[in-house]
């Protein structure tokens, strides 16, 4: 350990659970796994995640990795993506899908206008590195100051940001087990420790999660509102009353990403300014423009100002403002698609009960499906439904993982998911 910063050597060992707890669950949600280290076979990469920071094996250590001088931390990592893209899946299948239902993304499409805003945006500009007509929009969307927002690159570029600001090697972050992995990806790279709680009834717990902050003395916890990926969700009442457990000097980071999906009353009730809070939103779901990568957070404007120490200043590109833009300021287009996506999520419900499975309610733009038994059976389900054409994912940790989970799609997409199911069960009953 001679020449290791103490604190990375104290933090070393639960750092690497962090990390080794992380990479099975991005190869079970990615349906495919990671991207794994060159030239390691993947018993070899489990190995090298597995072991502790610093000390990783010079065995296991690629010869062309050898000559760059990565942090230890860097070099405990696995080289993972979170999620591995239906793209990629298409290129190993030799075939596109005919239906593309497993990224929750708005196949209704952005607003015209925004679409019309991003085509004929002149690209030989930068970005405005501040972002300001869209914070002047988005604060007047929301009724509070531009002061109080920060626009970045989708919620996982804040999320970075974010964890960045507040996290370090040995540092407790809870979250629950089995929700958005990219947090804990990032958490990962930090240096942080993942401390974990199951869901009670296919839900987020936040009195389970604020119990646990207060045990480890967490710096951040996570919690999705409504939750992905079963879809369920909280009264924003019912958080806000769980939050006088939070512990002081934890701040909860609230991601909103599906919240504009919800029934109004999910929204927590509390003044923006709240110093205990911060809030993730994003143009990638009901504004249909995920491949922008424009999200925003609000937040009392000191912890907001703190973004700026670490931002990339230039991470919006100019079209992606102007679209998010014209966006928000298209009250008619939002309306539209939260019908389409209410419509989805009922057709998709009758499919599942048509076949004897069982929907879970949903506040999102996308529907959990109970396939009525274990995780091993579910993946058989997805598996098949993926070798029919049909992109969907599934939840990676049980009991959640008996569902698969299914994007709002058109009528066009469902119409493949539903001749496709029958016998994508049949498959899986076969075993």
């Amino acid at each position: 350990m001679t020449g290791v910063p103490a604190t990375i050597g104290t933090a070393r060992n639960a750092h690497a659970a962090t990390v080794a707890a992380i990479t099975p669950s991005l190869v079970r949600f990615a349906v495919q796994p990671p991207l794994l280290i060159a030239s390691h076979s993947p018993a070899e990469a489990r190995t090298l995640v597995s072991n502790p920071l610093p000390d990783v094996p010079d065995a296991l250590i690629s010869d062309d990795m050898e000559k760059y001088r990565l942090t230890p931390l860097a070099r405990s990592l696995p080289a993972t993506v979170p999620f591995v893209g239906p793209e990629a899946q298409e290129r190993a299948n030799g075939r596109h899908f005919d239906a593309r239902l497993g990224a929750n993304e708005n196949v209704f499409g952005p607003s015209p206008r925004a679409t019309e805003a991003m085509a004929t945006c002149d690209q030989w500009m930068y970005g405005d590195p501040e972002s300001h007509d869209l914070r002047a929009a988005l604060a007047d969307h929301h009724g509070t100051t531009p002061d109080h927002i920060i626009v970045g690159e989708g919620i996982d570029g804040l999320l970075n940001y974010l964890v960045r600001l507040f996290v370090g090697p040995g540092d407790a972050v809870v979250t629950s087990d089995g929700a958005y992995p990219t947090f804990n990806y990032h958490v990962a790279g930090f240096g942080g420790v993942l401390h974990k709680v199951p869901y009670r009834d296919d839900h987020e717990s936040p009195a389970a999660l604020f119990a646990k902050a207060a045990e480890v003395d967490a710096k951040l916890v996570y919690l999705s509102n409504p939750d992905n990926p079963m879809g369920t969700w909280h009264k924003g009442q019912q958080i806000s009353q769980a939050m006088d457990a939070l512990p002081a000097g934890t701040l909860l980071c609230l991601d909103e990403a599906y919240i504009e999906c919800a029934p109004e009353d999910a929204a927590l009730p509390l003044d923006y300014s709240d110093p205990r809070v911060i809030r993730m939103r994003t143009f990638s779901k009901v504004y249909g423009m995920a491949g922008a990568r424009v999200g925003y957070a609000i937040a009392a404007p000191d912890l907001i100002t703190a973004f700026h120490k670490v931002r990339n200043h230039f991470g919006m590109n100019r079209a992606a403002q102007a679209g998010a833009l014209a966006a928000v300021q298209d009250a008619g287009w939002l309306t539209h698609v939260q019908q389409e996506i209410a419509t989805a999520r009922t057709r998709i419900a009758e499919i599942a009960l048509t076949h004897g499975l069982k929907p879970l309610p949903s506040a999102a733009n996308f529907v959990a499906i109970d396939c009525g038994r274990d995780g091993a059976f579910a993946r058989a389900v997805l598996e098949g439904l993926v070798a029919r054409g049909i992109f969907v994912r599934m939840p990676f940790v049980a009991p959640q993982d008996r569902c698969i989970r299914v994007s709002c799609g058109t009528s066009a997409d469902l119409d493949a998911f539903a001749a496709a199911l029958p016998d994508a069960l049949k498959d899986a009953k076969r075993g």
